[in-house]
């Protein structure tokens, strides 16, 4: 076991993520109770459930966008460091190598396509904003460095030709592409996905499979996402947890949670999945 620098916590090896008795409430409402699953490298792990089963609150705790009441979120970081992210500032967390996207997209529509995916750099960024502002060499230098890796993201979801565009007026299936270039450019450890498919045709989301594939083998990284498209689901991940009203219902490969009654009767119906 690897201990960690962080509340004592430790991970096994082989792990990048253990979330473990993770519990949140809002009022008198349970979102999230006594949640636990583990995330393997460089696998594309999904979270599913229906409308209101606690996903996206899970995905706040575990990037401290929400502080759960109890429970540990361990994370193995991209420099190797294992910690507890409980408590930790969430631009920290970011710097450990944990970015996520959002279900409604998040993007500056007055800036260019390539100004959106730098913003995913600012972390790293080390020249001060004196330098900045007076243009000094390591200002210019980090620039250039940074607008050539964003413009390597850009391709590498295909819209490079775009980098100069304002993002107004973009179709949406691009814009999904900017904010997961974005990601691209925290050198990312974790990936969480929020609904990446929402709002795309079935080519698109085709597309989309494959992408999400090539982010994890090219970038050698770990996909965590919530998505409703139960299809995509079932084609990309190695393995899936259904959870149901905030709490644990199974967890497996996908034909595992295909085959489960449970997942079958509250997810899926009576009938499995094409």
């Amino acid at each position: 076991m690897a201990k960690a620098t962080h509340s004592g916590a430790a991970l096994a090896d082989g792990l990048v993520l253990d979330i473990h008795d993770l519990s949140i409430q809002f009022g008198g409402l349970k979102a999230v109770e006594a949640l636990s699953f583990h995330v393997k490298e460089q696998e594309i792990f999904g979270l599913i459930g229906p409308n209101g089963a606690g996903k996206t609150t899970a995905f706040n705790c575990i990037t401290q966008f929400y502080h759960p009441d109890r429970g540990q979120v361990v994370f193995r970081a991209r420099d190797g460091r294992v910690l507890d992210l409980v408590g930790l500032p969430v631009h920290d967390i970011i710097r450990l190598g944990l970015v996520r996207t959002f279900q409604n997209v998040e993007v500056i529509k007055e800036l260019t396509l390539i100004d959106n995916v730098l913003i995913g750099a600012h972390t790293d960024f080390k020249a001060t904003i004196l330098e900045q502002a007076l243009r000094l060499p390591r200002a210019r230098r980090e620039e250039r460095e940074m607008r050539a890796k964003a413009v390597r993201a850009l391709e590498f979801m295909g819209i490079a030709h775009l980098k100069d565009a304002p993002a107004g007026g973009q179709p949406y299936g691009v814009l999904k592409k900017v904010e997961m270039a974005r990601t691209l450019m925290a050198q990312p450890k974790l990936i969480i996905l929020d609904e990446p498919a929402a709002g795309l045709n079935d080519s698109e989301t085709a597309e989309l499979a494959e992408t999400i594939r090539r982010m994890r083998d090219e970038y050698r990284c770990t996909i965590l996402l919530v998505e409703h498209d139960m299809r995509l689901v079932m084609n990309i991940c190695d393995r899936i947890c259904a959870i149901s009203f905030g709490q644990f219902l199974a967890c497996g490969t996908p034909g595992e949670i295909q085959g489960n009654k449970l997942v079958q009767e509250a997810y899926l119906g009576e009938e499995e999945p094409e």
